[in-house]
């Protein structure tokens, strides 16, 4: 919604009723609620001390606030919602957007002792009023004009479209390569059934492009229209090569450009290749993009239909059939419900069992006064998806940290405080598996919580396993045969076999081949070990950015395209460096990639991510986590404000 379209009189909220508008306060995050009305009204009585949320209360839903404190500020938001329908307040003409005025506002979700170090990261998230804070504040004509510089984006992702937008409105020209027919990157590729965000969607969108959910966790169709509307109206979809596959790109020493070599989606060896000369490169193909199938032996026999989840065959029906389901990770956890509802007979072959997170509206549509009253006050919707930010900023990342004199080995956790999420969550699922003994001794983890992506869950997954059609095997999967899948020297034999396996994720860019400064081949420079400083940019190979590159996935604490918007506003602030100096190109300084790589591994080592044995795709196959990021979002965003000039070698 842009800032046009915000009443600024009673507007939406004329003729709501008194009734209407207590069932929306009594649905809505008072922590969130009251700084929107004293944003629009100026009112800073709206906004009390004493009615603070705790802002360490990352647990309860409204911040720790008691019975009585809930009681007060409910009736004073509804108060306040009555008085701007009736007149009695009004909005201010021009709601604030600077940072002294929302200071206490802000003040109000996090409390004083976080609001100065983090308020101008706060402001950006919140968009006060469509203010784009995070838009570069410098353009190609004004620092270089005349110069020619184009930069090549492979893929129309959600990254890739940002880098694009933000390329764009600097003035630099952009050329996207997208092998498929569509924007969207993985909410194109996965359609299975079930697929849905797991982050609250009001957090899992842009921070300068805020719209309407109609579900608190949207699924695939519904995030796939939302970067679909983002490409069309900036104007990205223009600049995008679709059925374009990038095989590679070779750097030269020059020309200080890069020659990207591409051809049509589907073409076989002998298709024609275009190269095409840009001044910069960008990954924007992300880590979870090439499924992976497991290495057992009869995979390529089973007679029937079989596919990656990744690769859903639609085509394929499942009603009254035996279906067999390999894995049980976060994807799987969303279609194996979904399957179960088709199948006549379902066996689901689990390696690792998932803690789950209890979300009991992950499936619900928003609530209608919660839509009337988002719709009706968008300003709620702004503060909202700041409360979001900041309960969801760092989590439980506190619970994550190995305490080195923990006794990890009588229950696997690595602290007292990440004994007691495993102890809350190991209750959620007695809960959940209750009456099913034999059922709960094989969904309960033996590794620590936030080892493994922990999957959220309104009781979905303990009613599908515990259905009468289906079947958990726990033992090792042997060989998949022409009729089904062995496991435990047990056949079970299926129709149809789906792989719920994940994906490549440790093997950066491939299959694409990049050579960089000297003829260095990316690939053997990394050894199955990539790395990037800032998970962004590597030396030997000038001008080219990783986006959700190697370090820079989060575990439990927010959105990934917080992380796409700081690496986006590091990358063109790197082109400013460029432009404005008179560069060429700028490669990152080894000692400086080094270093940045020492601290990350000693920094994972101390997680539970890192300290744990348990399969994760966190780690590659060396047993390395190339995937977290193991700090504060905080340092993240200070690290990428702008490049500094001594960690580059510029020519």
């Amino acid at each position: 919604m842009s800032v046009t379209d915000r009443p600024a009189g009673p507007g939406r909220l004329a003729g709501a009723s008194d009734e209407l508008i207590a069932a929306a306060v009594d649905q809505a995050a008072l922590g969130a609620l009251l700084p929107a009305l004293a944003h629009v009204t100026g009112d800073r009585g709206l906004v009390p001390v004493h009615l603070r949320p705790n802002p360490d209360d990352f647990m309860d839903p409204q911040g720790g606030l008691s019975p009585e404190q809930l009681d007060e500020a409910r009736t004073l938001a509804a108060a306040a919602l009555r008085g701007l329908r009736d007149g009695v307040r009004t909005r201010v003409a021009e709601p604030p957007v600077d940072d002294e005025p929302l200071r206490p506002l802000a003040a109000h979700i996090v409390g004083d002792a976080h609001v100065d170090a983090y308020l101008p990261l706060l402001l950006e998230e919140l968009a006060p009023e469509g203010v784009d804070r995070r838009a570069p504040g410098w353009h190609k004509d004004e620092v270089a004009p005349g110069t020619d510089f184009r930069v090549g984006i492979v893929g129309a992702g959600m990254s890739g479209l940002l880098a694009a937008h933000r390329l764009r409105q600097v003035g630099v020209e952009v050329v996207v390569f997208e092998k498929n027919h569509e924007v969207g990157g993985t909410w194109f590729d996965n359609t299975y059934p079930g697929c849905r965000v797991d982050v609250p969607n009001h957090l899992y969108s842009y921070s300068f492009a805020h719209t309407t959910w109609p579900q608190h966790f949207s699924d695939q169709a519904t995030l796939l229209d939302y970067f679909r509307d983002f490409a069309t109206d900036t104007g990205v979809r223009d600049h995008v090569r679709f059925g374009t596959e990038v095989l590679g790109a070779t750097w030269s020493d020059d020309t200080r450009t890069w020659t990207v070599d591409v051809r049509a989606t589907g073409g076989d060896e002998d298709a024609a290749v275009e190269t095409v000369e840009v001044n910069a490169l960008v990954s924007a193909v992300g880590q979870l993009n090439r499924p992976h199938l497991p290495e057992l032996p009869g995979i390529e026999d089973f007679a029937g239909p079989w596919f990656h989840s990744a690769r859903w065959d639609h085509t394929v029906d499942l009603t009254g059939k035996r279906v067999a389901v390999v894995g049980t990770g976060a994807s799987a956890a969303q279609f194996i419900p979904a399957v179960a509802e088709q199948a006549a007979h379902l066996v689901v072959f689990q390696r690792t069992p998932n803690w789950l997170a209890p979300t009991p509206d992950y499936h619900d549509d928003v609530e209608p006064e919660t839509a009337w009253l988002q719709a009706a006050l968008p300003e709620y919707a702004d503060w909202y998806r700041l409360w979001l930010f900041w309960r969801m900023h760092e989590g439980l990342t506190s619970a994550a940290v190995v305490d080195p004199e923990w006794d990890q080995s009588a229950t696997g956790s690595v602290s007292l405080l990440n004994e007691m999420v495993r102890l809350g969550l190991v209750e959620y699922l007695e809960e959940q598996f209750a009456g099913h003994p034999d059922l709960l001794e094989q969904v309960v983890p033996t590794y620590p919580p936030i080892a493994k992506r922990i999957v959220r869950d309104n009781g979905i997954w303990a009613r599908t396993l515990t259905a009468d059609h289906v079947h958990l095997v726990t033992d090792a999967v042997e060989a998949v045969t022409p009729t089904g899948v062995r496991a435990g020297g047990v056949e079970h034999d299926v129709d149809v076999i789906v792989y719920g396996t994940g994906f490549t994720a440790s093997e950066f860019l491939a299959p694409m081949h990049l050579t960089g400064r000297g003829g260095v081949d990316l690939h053997e420079q990394w050894d199955g070990d990539a790395r990037a400083y800032l998970g962004l940019t590597v030396p030997r190979f000038p001008n080219l950015f990783l986006l959700y590159g190697p370090n820079t996935n989060i575990v439990i604490n927010g959105s990934i395209i917080f992380f796409s918007e700081c690496e986006v506003r590091y990358l063109t602030e790197c082109v400013h460096l460029l432009l404005s100096e008179g560069h060429r190109a700028l490669d990152c300084r080894p000692q400086v990639h080094e270093a940045f790589g020492r601290r990350v591994d000693e920094a994972n080592a101390t997680m539970a991510w890192g300290a744990s044995s348990v399969n994760s795709w966190y780690k590659n196959a060396r047993g390395r986590v190339s995937q977290n990021w193991p700090f504060p979002l905080l340092e993240y965003w200070q690290l990428t404000q702008a490049p500094d000039p001594a960690d580059y070698e510029l020519t």
